[in-house]
Parts: structure tokens; C-alpha cells; sequence
């Protein structure tokens, strides 16, 4: 344990510099708060629900987890039911055999439920297409309020489409 301990002294932290603040993002943050808090007066519950996506948006989606991003501490948070959800975050084709789970997903949600189809692939305009085994876009089985375009999109894009979903909606 001393070697380990010695070696780190002389090492010292080599950590990566943080990144530069970004004012864009801390408007978008500061804005979308804002409007959770009046249009919910509580936290913003999400589900995310992955349709048959490659994984590239759901590791977008967990940076916005990150100190960075922190999501959490702008008043939103992951629920594992669908049931205790104000939105659904669907990423990916439609692959068919998730077409009957996601209708169930979003009959399961409570109304008014919001749903946000994130990447080209949810969007419909991914590389898969509509084929055996893929419904295409996520607006083929469940109306969509918002699609955020990318391969994958950004963690920014993504709370901006939420910030415009939540801005439709109350909207409505």
C-alpha cells in the first residue's frame, strides 16, 4: 500500500482541465428550470425508453447525469415507471417487436404525458428506415411533441428539446 500511496505524491493529480463555461448552456439550464418549476411546481419526472437504439443517444442522455450537466439539480429526474412519468425520452427506431411495449409505455403514462423522440433514428430519418424490422420513426406508433435531430444529439439539444416540450405544453 506504501509503493501505491508514494507513487501517487510523486504523481500528483492528472486530472482533465474542466471545460470552459458555456453561456449558452447555463441559459438553456437556467430557462428550462424556470419553466419546470411553473409549469409542474415539482420536479419534472422522465422515462426514458429505448425502441431499438444503437446506445449512442442513451450515453448522451446519462452525460446529462454528469456534475457538468447536472440535470438533477435543475429539477429533473429518471423514474423506472412509466406510471410516475410527465415525459417519455424515446431513443431509436421503432424496432417491431418493441411496437406493442412502447404503445403500452405511453397508454401507461398519466395525462397530460409529453413525448420527446430523440436522434435521426427516432425522428425517422436514421440510416434504418422503415423495413422488417423496424417501424421507423417513434412517430409511427405514439404521437410525438418534439424531435430533437443528431447522430446522437448533444446533451444541450436534448434539454432544449425538453425545455421546448415543456414550453409546448403549456402552451396548449
Amino acid at each position: 500500500m506504501y509503493p501505491i500511496i508514494k507513487q501517487m505524491l510523486r504523481t500528483g493529480i492528472k486530472t482533465e482541465t474542466p471545460p470552459e463555461a458555456d453561456e449558452s448552456l447555463r441559459t438553456v439550464q437556467q430557462r428550462l428550470q424556470e419553466d419546470i418549476l411553473r409549469h409542474f411546481g415539482r420536479a419534472l419526472a422522465i422515462r426514458h425508453v429505448d425502441a431499438g437504439s444503437c446506445n449512442g443517444c442513451d450515453l448522451e442522455i446519462h452525460c446529462l447525469n454528469n456534475p457538468y450537466y447536472n440535470i438533477e439539480g435543475l429539477g429533473i429526474s429518471f423514474v423506472a415507471s412509466p406510471r410516475h412519468a410527465d415525459m417519455l425520452l424515446v431513443t431509436g427506431p421503432a424496432a417491431k417487436n418493441m411496437e406493442i411495449a412502447l404503445r403500452r409505455t405511453y397508454d401507461a403514462a398519466p395525462e397530460p404525458k409529453l413525448v420527446v423522440a430523440l436522434g435521426d433514428c427516432g425522428c425517422g430519418k436514421g440510416i434504418y428506415g422503415e423495413n422488417y424490422a423496424s417501424c421507423g420513426g417513434i412517430a409511427n406508433i405514439i404521437p410525438v411533441d418534439v424531435a430533437v435531430p443528431g447522430c446522437p444529439p448533444t446533451p444541450a439539444a436534448i434539454m432544449q428539446g425538453i425545455l421546448t416540450a415543456i414550453s409546448k405544453s403549456k402552451n396548449n
